[in-house]
């Protein structure tokens, strides 16, 4: 199959595959308690390649000093004072376990949703694309806000249940049992693939 056939979404639109906030500092807070996440994510990323799926990786990063940032306020305030997510650090890369290659964006976003603060707009619609496949962490946060936006944009939207988490299991069964799929297709990475490949074949 060729990789622009099988990179067609499910409504015959090209998709790219979204992994969010999956950083070193992150992870180890939440992952802890699913011993098979990372290797989920690591399962959507070399599906997404085999089908032509452009990956795109989303990360939350600051300047030394947290000059984005507001002083004593606002979302990432505790982060400001702890002087964390800074650009350059270990602890604000991805996570070490995670396979990336060079070809693959590294987006730098300022704020919660994929959208807010970054470039992604810009790389998606170069790209020609209109649907997207969203995981990462945390559901409540970073996955929530955007898929919100994304869907104020028009893509079209799948997110990837056991490729989400969150620290608190009962918000994340509302978000996708209940709040996301008004917006989007909720499905896990297995059937996620298995719709690849049957747009592909």
């Amino acid at each position: 199959m060729s990789a622009e056939a099988s990179a067609i979404g499910a409504r015959g639109e090209h998709q790219a595959l979204l992994l969010m906030d999956l950083q070193a500092e992150i992870v180890d807070r939440y992952a802890a308690a699913d011993p098979g996440y990372l290797g989920r994510v690591a399962q959507a990323a070399r599906t997404a390649r085999a089908h032509g799926v452009p990956v795109v990786w989303i990360v939350v990063r600051f300047r030394p000093g947290h000059p984005e940032v507001p002083m004593g306020r606002g979302t990432f305030g505790a982060v400001r004072e702890r002087g964390a997510l800074v650009e350059g650090t270990p602890a604000a890369s991805l996570h070490p376990t995670l396979e990336t290659r060079p070809d693959e964006p590294v987006v730098t976003k300022r704020r919660v949703g994929a959208f807010s603060g970054s470039d992604l707009e810009v790389i998606l619609r170069a790209q020609g694309i209109g649907h997207l496949a969203l995981a990462g962490i945390a559901t409540s946060g970073v996955v929530l806000s955007t898929v919100r936006a994304a869907a104020d944009l028009d893509y079209g939207l799948t997110v990837l249940r056991d490729a989400c988490l969150d620290g608190d299991a009962e918000v994340h069964r509302v978000l996708l049992d209940k709040v996301f799929p008004r917006q989007a297709e909720v499905a896990t990475v297995d059937e996620w693939a298995a719709g690849l490949s049957r747009d592909g074949a």
